[in-house]
This record gives C-alpha cells, sequence and structure tokens, in this order.
C-alpha cells in the first residue's frame, strides 16, 4: 500500500481550514490567529482577507453620536437597530469614542475614515489630517499630510478596486470663489490636486454616498459654498455629481425626471446594496423615495414608494436612512427627539423616541483589513490581547488550553450567527488537529 504523502496532507487539511475559517465572522478570527503559526498565517494572508469580507454578511450598521464635544462609535447589526434604535444607541457594548476633535467621514469594508481638524485662531482657517481605523482588530493608520482648507469644505471616503487603495476625497470653496478639488490615497505622501467638480455640494456635514467605487452628492451648479438660502434654490440649480474613484474624474448625473419643484427640505441621498436611493419630501404633505436600479443610467430612476405625512403620522419630517433593500426607512419626525420607521412590505410605521440624540448612520461590515499596507499601524485596542500573545509564545505547551478557551467563546458567536453547520464542522477540525498533534508533534510549530 502506498505511503501517505505527509505534505500533500498538510496542504490539503490546510485548505480545508482556510476553507471553513473563511465562512467565520470576523471577531473569533482574532483570535483564532493565535492558535499555531499556520492558522495565523492563514488568517493574515491578503488573499485570505480579501475572500473573507467578500463572503462576510452585509448587514452591520455603524451610528455616530455627538457626546459631549466628542463622537462616539456605536457597531450594531441593522436588525437590532430597527428592533430597538434607542436601547442600540445607548448601548456600552461594542462602542468607542474617539478623540476630541475628531469625527467619521465614513466607513467602507469594515475601515472607518476619521478626520482631525484644528482652526487657525481669528480666520477660517483649517489644518485637517485624515487616517484609517478598523475598529475590529484595533489598527489605526498614521496620520495623512496636512491639507489646509477653510470652513466650506466637504470630505468624501472610499474605495477604488481597481488599485485595491482608500481614498478621501475633499472638495474646498476657497476664499476667491474658486473651487478645489484635492484627492488622497492611503498609503500615499501627499494630496493630488485634480479637475475641478462642476458643482459644490449643498451640505458640509454631507460626506457623500459610496456605491460601485464613485463618491455621490447633491449639488448646487451656481455654488455659494456652504452659505445659501434654500428658498431661494431653483430646480435647474440642482444636479447630482458622481466622482470616480479610479480615473479621478467626476461627471453629472440627471435627477429623476418626475421631480418638478424643489421640496420643502434639502434632498437625501442613500445606499443599499447595489442601488442608490433620493429622499425627498413634496409639498410638505408626502414623502417620496427613488431608486436608481443600474447605478450611473438616469433612466432607470424609479419612484419606489410615496407616503402621505398623515399616514406617518408626523406634521413634517427630514429624510433619513435606507435600510433592508429599500424596504425600510427611517425619518426624523415632527420633533428632533423622534425617529419614524416606515416598512414598505406592510405598510407598518413605527416612531420611536430616541431622546434628541445626534447622530449619523454608515453600512458597517467587519472585516480584517487594512487600508495602509507598507506603513505603520498603531494598535489602541490591546489589553484582551496581549496575554494571549504572551502566552503563545511561551510555547507549545499553551496551545491546547488556547484552542478549548477559544472553541468554547467562538461556539457562542457563531451561534448567534445562525452558522450551526459551519460550527460543527469547526469543531470537527480542531478534533482532528488535536488528534495529528499527538500523532505527529511536528504537525504543530
Amino acid at each position: 500500500m502506498e505511503a501517505e504523502d505527509p505534505t500533500a496532507a498538510v496542504l490539503l487539511c490546510e485548505v480545508v481550514v482556510m476553507e471553513i475559517l473563511s465562512w467565520l465572522p470576523a471577531k473569533p478570527l482574532t483570535r483564532l490567529k493565535l492558535v499555531c503559526k499556520s492558522w495565523n498565517s492563514i488568517i493574515s494572508d491578503p488573499h485570505f482577507v480579501k475572500l473573507h469580507l467578500h463572503r462576510s454578511p452585509k448587514n452591520g450598521i455603524l451610528l455616530t453620536l455627538d457626546e459631549e464635544k466628542k463622537w462616539d462609535l456605536v457597531f450594531s447589526s441593522v436588525e437590532s437597530f430597527i428592533q430597538n434604535p434607542s436601547s442600540t444607541l445607548v448601548a456600552q457594548e461594542n462602542r468607542y469614542s474617539l478623540h476630541v476633535d475628531d469625527w467619521v467621514v465614513g466607513s467602507c469594508n469594515g475601515l472607518v475614515c476619521v478626520a482631525l481638524a484644528l482652526d487657525h485662531p481669528k480666520t477660517d482657517i483649517w489644518d485637517t489630517w485624515v487616517r484609517l481605523l478598523n475598529p475590529l482588530t484595533g489598527c489605526i493608520s498614521e496620520n495623512s499630510p496636512c491639507l489646509r482648507v477653510n470652513m466650506d469644505n466637504v470630505l468624501g471616503f472610499g474605495y477604488d478596486e481597481s488599485s485595491d487603495s482608500y481614498k478621501v476625497l475633499a472638495i474646498i470653496w476657497d476664499s476667491s470663489g474658486t473651487l478645489i478639488t484635492q484627492v488622497y490615497s492611503f498609503g500615499g505622501s501627499s494630496w493630488k490636486r485634480i479637475k475641478s467638480f462642476p458643482a459644490f455640494p449643498f451640505s458640509s456635514e454631507d460626506n457623500g454616498s459610496f456605491i460601485g467605487g464613485t463618491l455621490n452628492w447633491i449639488a448646487l451648479r451656481t455654488p455659494h459654498g456652504g452659505r445659501y438660502d434654500w428658498n431661494a434654490v431653483t430646480l435647474d440649480m440642482l444636479t447630482l455629481v458622481s466622482f470616480d474613484l479610479k480615473s479621478d474624474t467626476s461627471k453629472e448625473i440627471p435627477l429623476p425626471k418626475g421631480i418638478d419643484e424643489i421640496p420643502s427640505e434639502e434632498q437625501t441621498l442613500g445606499v443599499w446594496g447595489n442601488s442608490l436611493y433620493l429622499l425627498h419630501d413634496y409639498q410638505n404633505t408626502h414623502f417620496i423615495a427613488w431608486q436608481m436600479k443600474e447605478f450611473g443610467d438616469e433612466n432607470s430612476w424609479t419612484q419606489l414608494l410615496k407616503i402621505s405625512f398623515h399616514h406617518l403620522g408626523v406634521e413634517w419630517l427630514f429624510p433619513g436612512f435606507v435600510f433592508e433593500n429599500g424596504n425600510v426607512f427611517m425619518l426624523r419626525g415632527s420633533h428632533g427627539s423622534e425617529a419614524v420607521f416606515y416598512d414598505r412590505r406592510d405598510n407598518s410605521v413605527k416612531r420611536v423616541n430616541i431622546n434628541n440624540l445626534d447622530f449619523d448612520a454608515f453600512d458597517y461590515v467587519e472585516s480584517l483589513r487594512d487600508g495602509w499596507e507598507g506603513r505603520a499601524c498603531k494598535t489602541f485596542i490591546v489589553e484582551e490581547v496581549n496575554g494571549k500573545i504572551s502566552a503563545y509564545m511561551q510555547g507549545l505547551e499553551n496551545v491546547t488550553p488556547m484552542v478549548t478557551k477559544i472553541d468554547q467563546k467562538s461556539a457562542i458567536e457563531l451561534e448567534s450567527y445562525g452558522l450551526g453547520t459551519r460550527m460543527m464542522l469547526f469543531q470537527s477540525l480542531l478534533l482532528i488537529l488535536e488528534e495529528r498533534k499527538r500523532e505527529r508533534a511536528e504537525f504543530l510549530p
């Protein structure tokens, strides 16, 4: 009988390990890296990281809250937030506080782009830096080079798949009335000035909507920086501007042809999945949502819904966020303390008291990614990990207790993700590894 090739067996086992690990939630993987060197190598491999991100469920949300002159980040599932938004917003679990003067530009592939802006006294000039952080792994990039801006500026954050790079776009309305556009690619050494935008986003608090490698804003063709009177805006002044992160170029996309008058409140863009949404009120009596089913195709704009304020139980509202494949909309109600959820699948309305909390929402998915390859990474969450690393580095005798502890803790988390079948495979794999360890001590390093 022909002897088994030990190298082939090990390689086959590693392929099985990689396949199973790629389906697990990101949080347990940060601990499973400590099982052995081969697992650490698999989980740290850039190709595995991309595969895992591709397979991760896109059902997370990042909430940013203004808490006493600083911003807090709260991470939740969309389902939990919709079911109980007030509890989600005040929960201490999965919460992280930013430094004073930091604020969130956007979130993409599990990375959060954070900006720091410091003003020059008695002027409207600000020095701005951006950096990336991965809340799950605890890594944060170095600051970008400084960008000097005035008060009228807008930042947007997104991902360019063609170059596997994360970029920040800065649109600046300078004191001379000139639009200046600059872009920074994380890992680079400088901001790059590019061809100017055709219009200025009408809200300096709007960080753009990221979809399909582009950043998108509702903008004014006759810009007045961040200072304008909405009541003086006309339809011919409004446009949708889309910036392509691959080519660093922008283009205008016409708004839906069915919009025949200026809404009472400023319009809002939203993204869910592969669709762009435009939300606005109509004559202060109805809420309207448009969906661009084929992004970039102006002819694919479709009016998704038109619902009366009376049905929503509000006198006026401010458009908010889109969830659940465009089926659930969150709106701000007549009072700042109220959030209104409308589900078009069953025409249901839910009004929730949110205690006047000032918050924003971004798509979020837990991932193992970083966006600053070749640059320094600082760790800001170290307490839990340090002890395990020290124990592991002391020698092989600590591997078995670590495997047992990780198995038990991961089982609880994986069960909450509904991965019972893969958990059984995972537990079986751990038993196989333990058996192989006893038979051939060299299998585990």
